[in-house]
């Protein structure tokens, strides 16, 4: 690997960084709920396509496609979708929760 390539990795390993400890962005109060989830099922699967398509590039031959960048697409996919099993985890417990209550 370049010493370019390293560089670049490592640029995007602190501007990851940076992003994740910065403060989440506060929602309106008004918010719909299924249009947030909506929004978050349909970010997952944007990374889930990107990592596939940057693997079937990579596959391919392309010289755009560096084995490192397939690889943290890769792990992008992989966090993120099971970020969102964990969320949806919750929610199946927490209806669980609200149907067994006594009325």
């Amino acid at each position: 690997m370049s010493d370019m390539n390293v560089n670049q990795v490592l640029a995007q390993m602190r501007s990851m960084s940076i992003e994740a400890s910065s403060k989440p962005e506060e929602v309106e109060g008004n918010s719909d709920f299924s249009a947030m989830l909506k929004e978050s099922i349909d970010s997952v699967n944007s990374v889930q396509k990107n990592s596939a398509q940057l693997s079937k590039a990579f596959e391919m031959g392309d010289q755009d496609a560096s084995l490192a960048e397939v690889m943290i697409a890769s792990q992008k996919a992989s966090v993120s979708f099971q970020a969102m099993l964990q969320v949806r985890n919750k929610l199946v417990d927490a209806y669980k929760d609200v149907m067994n209550m006594p009325m």
